[in-house]
């Protein structure tokens, strides 16, 4: 009985050493592990410290020898007219490989169309010329704004679009304009530089020598711009896309610069619906390019053109 009781305590001994042996070897690497854990994350707050200090210092040299300056970030060097001026160009060379240029350019607005009008035109990346008149609800302004900032050309179209007061006078000619063209600077920033007569230069409506106006235009630095190609969306019954379509392409074989005549007024939603046709089928020719208007553009004027309907009742 002894002797059992001797082996029995024996084996709970073995068996208590095999356990503090093991809980040993457990514990020692994972002790080992933690102070390891801790020293790194010592050493990475020290790197951190230095990378800290050589930026600091480096930012310091460069700064001292005039490399370049720091800057708060609510500061910026970027200049979005000369942005906007840089893609004119660039858009400008590229045109300089086709043979026929085209011009898009939309009268009366701001409206609901014009957005829509802005959506499809960047969904193709094509920039074009919106000669607008003056209004002042919210959603006009938004356009004016957008018209800007998406690189297209913002131009004059009269503040009132009423022909009786706009050419009652030189000058109420002059007031109207330059109405607009103060307002348009407040909303957007931009100093409009561009014209189209309500009707066309050629209208037969105005009570003043278009002829006087053109020569105040001028003295300005304004630059009026007609057109020779015009959709037929200014006509008082609903035009079909298709029908947009055709006026728009009919006399591009023909010319080498079209500058086509188009509206974004709140009833002109077949223009709307026409303008991705037109876009695709002037490219599909390869042979032509889309631009807006700019300072380079050599501008399209009716002077001595003989009157037509269309050209005394377009805008």
């Amino acid at each position: 009985m002894e002797e059992t009781s001797s082996r029995r305590e024996r084996v709970n001994r073995l068996k208590r050493a095999i356990l503090a042996i093991a809980a040993v070897a457990v514990m020692v690497p994972t002790v080992v592990c933690v102070i390891f854990g801790l020293r790194t994350l010592e050493l990475s707050g020290k790197v951190k410290d230095l990378e800290e200090q050589l930026f600091a210092e480096k930012s310091r040299n460069a700064e001292a020898s005039g490399v370049y300056t720091m800057a708060e970030v609510r500061e910026s060097s970027r200049d979005p007219e000369a942005e906007r001026m840089t893609e004119q160009r660039r858009r400008m060379e590229e045109a300089e490989e086709y043979e026929k240029k085209v011009y898009l350019t939309f009268d009366d607005g701001p409206s609901s169309n014009t957005d829509a009008i802005l959506d499809i035109l960047r969904e193709y990346d094509v920039k074009a010329t919106f000669f607008v008149v003056g209004k002042t609800d919210e959603r006009s302004k938004a356009a004016y704004q957008r018209i800007v900032a998406e690189g297209h050309t913002l131009a004059m179209h009269s503040y009132s679009h009423n022909y009786s007061e706009v050419y009652a006078s030189k000058e109420s000619f002059i007031n109207d304009l330059t109405s607009l063209q103060e307002y348009l600077y407040e909303v957007t920033g931009v100093w409009p530089r561009f014209y189209r007569f309500p009707g066309g230069s050629s209208n037969v409506v105005s009570q003043v020598d278009i002829q006087e106006l053109i020569g105040w235009l001028e003295e300005n630095g304004i630059t009026y711009f007609d057109w020779n190609t015009a959709s037929g969306d200014a006509v008082s019954e609903e035009l079909s896309s298709e029908t947009i379509v055709n006026n728009c392409l009919a006399n591009l074989d023909s010319q080498r610069r079209c500058m086509i005549l188009m509206h974004d007024a709140q009833e002109k939603q077949t223009t709307v619906e026409a303008l991705p046709e037109i876009i695709s089928r002037v490219r599909r020719r390869g042979d032509a390019y889309f631009l807006s208007i700019t300072d380079d553009t050599v501008p399209i004027q009716h002077l001595l053109k003989s009157h037509t309907k269309e050209d005394s009742t377009a805008n």
